[in-house]
């Protein structure tokens, strides 16, 4: 998009709003909604059932709404909470607050999204996933650990590469094109134990949503998906816990008041203590995760809110003292809300981030280790203009340190010669400004415009290549070799090397085809300037970042969808199609034979390329009754392809499109909750899946007494079908203490005891002497139980 026309469009919704400003009229209906404990509630549905319309809270929990005088009946609605129906005569600007009442004591607290309700059928936004907490702790998992990020795994557009495979794939996109946000801390791994559990305490969880597309412009910095976690806010009224004891882990969470009605803390911790039985079985093997979450909040006055959200969290794997492997999170975040009046709202937000990984093996004799950090500020304020009209605008800034590593020898005889790496630094500033409108009674729109400038600093010592070409191509063996720089000239980190400034245009819109039906539409333009590097064979989450700059070019995606919607009327079910396409220009892959650990000069081992995905999603719920749950299914391709520079190169696989390695044709789920009784819940999970791609040999050749196996092409083939079925049974006992509640939890994962492949091995038998595949296997069936409890 050129500047002329982004400025042309930044002219054209201003004066849409200048133009809706001037027609609004009426009277203004606004107010606040809280909980029982005073705490504002998002999302909350107000109906004027006169006239069908209405809105929701915002994520301060206020609303407002426009309309002619008369008498209305006010409905007030959100899921897990009584509905508040009231009567008033608005013959004047009225503001009318709520408090919200939970429809049960043991009511789970944590809500992952907004509420599945029929008034989102009217919302332009699209393409987002939602779970509510009783559905992400009813679906049966390994261990029996509830797991946000397993839970997510059950929905359309949303996958990894396998059992033991870290972070989430979202519509055929990378783990390193997803955007996570805890608090608006950026999370660069959310996986612990190699993708066994996620990063994400689900008891410190307030709500979270996945966007997979329909991207609000407020969200920039990678081209997938974007999951925004918010973490909860402690009672101000009473102390208050919650836990659980499981198989391999435990977890412990404290929240309550440090002042009652102006202050309060949240403290949630957990760990596993796997690693204890195999030392009592004198296993000389170790893996276990510990995490940390906190979070104190300050009521200042009515107007103004502080709050201190932080997180530590490490994996420790130790195999037979050979091989260590150490990583983790941490962040810390400060947090000021603002209430400039009851349509006008601030949101100030700095925060640090640190992911940081270590690796130990002591066959080659060598330690390595690297990180990537970062400082950030974001700025928005959000104005609702009237109940036809909000905005949402504001500013970022990101400092980002990334630390490419330090090997260093730990053996005389490692052959490892140690090396520090120069530090990479860049600024990822934004300038964002949504628009929320209604035009008609039957359409509604959200469109927006992002302006990013990366600035990419000099290194502190900069490698000049004949023709600005770090990459050879040598045409008589078709291979690509690393080019030796002709100069090495000293940088200035302080002076700015590359500059990339783009135009991001969003633009949702949904038709309202009756009140319980729509169709919607969206398109996406986003810029993505970190890059991931990652051996996806690898079981560890080694993690390779580097920053657009001389030899790296800023990905952009442009990603189109369009879906219906129908929530019917005389059944409890909800029905949501959607077809998407997305196309991304300037995704990197590495060259074969690349070295990604301890690399100086990364520019010397990639190729820049584009990949697509396209696919249809349906997503079948049953809302109530004793029996609940969804069926989910997805039709999807992901490709990649990087031709050569030049028509005498080959590129990667012959320049010719490859699959990615996450790619799956099909990936169904069914997942299934039975109330039996009062005191007994079933829940059921069947996941089956297009095995992912993989590299076969097509034939070996004898080199030295060795027999070496020879590949063609890329992801030719697929590991077996994926497909498992699991089981759990949760059993509440009568509550004999009010202030205590508990339940046991029994599952099986796996029932039936499939070996679905993690990997195939290629081997010759030691009997025959003849080659045959042998397949490994992460997980048969794994029973399980877990004690829960509230106080």
């Amino acid at each position: 998009m050129s500047k002329k026309l982004a400025i042309k469009l930044l002219s054209l919704f201003i004066l849409i709003l200048f133009v809706q400003i001037g027609f609004a009229q009426g009277y203004e209906l606004s107010g606040n909604v809280v909980d029982d404990k005073g705490i504002q509630i998002p999302g909350v549905n107000i109906l004027l059932e006169e006239i069908n319309r209405g809105t929701t809270t915002d994520s301060k929990g206020n609303y407002s709404i426009d309309l002619a005088q008369g008498n209305y009946s006010i409905k007030v609605s959100y899921l897990g909470f009584k509905t508040i129906t009231r009567q008033i005569n608005l013959i004047e600007d009225r503001e009318l607050n709520f408090q919200l009442i939970p429809q049960a004591e043991n009511l789970e607290e944590v809500v992952v999204t907004d509420n599945i309700e029929k008034i989102n059928i009217k919302d332009p936004e699209m393409s987002v996933s939602k779970l509510d907490a009783s559905s992400i702790k009813s679906i049966p998992v390994v261990f029996g650990e509830v797991d946000v990020i397993q839970s997510l795994l059950q929905l359309p557009g949303v996958s990894n590469a396998g059992e033991g495979a870290s972070g989430f794939n979202v519509r055929g996109g990378a783990t390193d094109q997803n955007l996570i946000l805890i608090d608006d801390a950026l999370i660069y791994n959310s996986s612990h134990l190699f993708g066994f559990f996620s990063i994400f305490n689900p008891d410190a969880v307030k709500n979270l949503k996945l966007y997979k597309g329909g991207i609000p412009a407020n969200y920039g910095g990678r081209v997938s998906s974007v999951l925004d976690i918010r973490q909860k806010t402690g009672n101000t009224q009473q102390l208050k816990g919650e836990g659980g004891i499981g198989v391999i882990s435990s977890k412990l969470t404290l929240d309550g008041p440090i002042q009652k009605d102006k202050s309060s803390f949240l403290l949630s911790g957990r760990g596993t203590y796997a690693h204890l039985f195999l030392g009592l079985a004198d296993n000389p093997n170790s893996a276990y995760f510990y995490d940390l979450n906190t979070k104190l909040n300050f009521d200042i006055d009515d107007k103004n809110t502080l709050s201190f959200s932080g997180y530590y969290g490490l994996d420790y794997v130790n195999i037979n003292d050979s091989f260590t492997n150490t990583y983790g999170n941490a962040f810390g975040i400060l947090d000021w809300n603002h209430s400039f009046n009851k349509d006008m709202f601030s949101n100030l937000n700095v925060s640090y981030s640190n992911y940081s990984y270590e690796l130990g093996l002591d066959l080659v004799g060598f330690d390595f280790g690297n990180s990537i950090s970062n400082f950030s500020l974001n700025y928005q304020i959000e104005h609702i203009l009237n109940s036809n009209l909000s905005l949402n605008y504001g500013v970022s800034a990101i400092q980002y340190t990334i630390d490419p590593g330090v090997i260093e020898p730990t053996t005389p005889d490692s052959g490892i010669n140690f090396r520090d790496l120069d530090n990479k630094y860049a600024f990822d500033n934004a300038a964002f400004i949504s628009v929320n409108q209604s035009l008609t009674d039957n359409i509604n729109v959200q469109y927006g415009l992002r302006v990013s400038a990366f600035l990419r600093m000099e290194d502190e010592s900069i490698d000049i290549y004949a023709d600005s070409n770090p990459l050879l191509y040598d045409e008589t063996r078709d291979i690509y070799v690393e080019a030796q720089p002709v100069e090495t000239i000293k940088g200035n980190t302080s002076k700015i090397d590359e500059s990339f400034i783009n135009f991001e245009p969003r633009v949702g819109v949904s038709y309202i085809l009756d009140d319980y039906t729509s169709i919607k539409a969206s398109y996406n333009r986003m810029v993505q300037n970190l890059h991931l590097l990652s051996n996806t064979s690898s079981p560890t989450p080694f993690d390779v970042w580097t920053p657009s700059g001389r030899f790296v070019k800023p990905q952009k995606l442009d990603q189109y969808a369009i879906g219906f919607f129908k929530d019917f009327e005389t059944i409890p079910f909800s029905l949501e199609t959607e077809v998407f396409y997305k196309d991304i220009a300037n995704r990197i892959d590495y060259i074969d034979g690349a070295n990604l650990i301890a690399n100086e000069a990364i520019e010397r081992s990639i190729l820049n390329g584009q990949s697509r995905a396209y696919g249809l999603e349906v997503y079948l719920k049953k809302n109530s009754g004793r029996l609940t749950g969804w069926l989910s299914y997805t039709l999807s391709r992901s490709e990649q392809r990087t031709p050569g520079r030049t028509p005498n190169e080959i590129g990667i696989n012959n320049g010719d499109w490859y699959l990615n390695g996450y790619d799956k044709t099909h990936d169904i789920s069914l997942t299934s909750s039975y109330e039996l009784s009062e005191k007994w819940q079933l829940n059921s999970n069947f996941v089956l899946q297009t095995g992912i791609p993989v590299n076969f040999p097509v034939g070996q050749f004898e080199f030295q007494d060795l027999n070496v196996p020879v590949f063609e092409g890329r992801n030719l083939n697929r590991l077996p079908t994926f497909h498992r079925l699991d089981l759990s049974a949760t059993y509440t006992p009568e509550r004999k203490n009010k202030k205590w509640t508990s339940s046991w939890n029994f599952g099986i994962y796996n029932v039936y005891n499939r070996r679905n492949a993690a990997s195939l091995n290629f081997e010759q038998n030691s009997t025959t002497g003849q080659n045959e595949a042998v397949r490994f296997s992460i997980f048969g069936i794994v029973p399980s139980v877990s004690y829960n409890f509230k106080f």
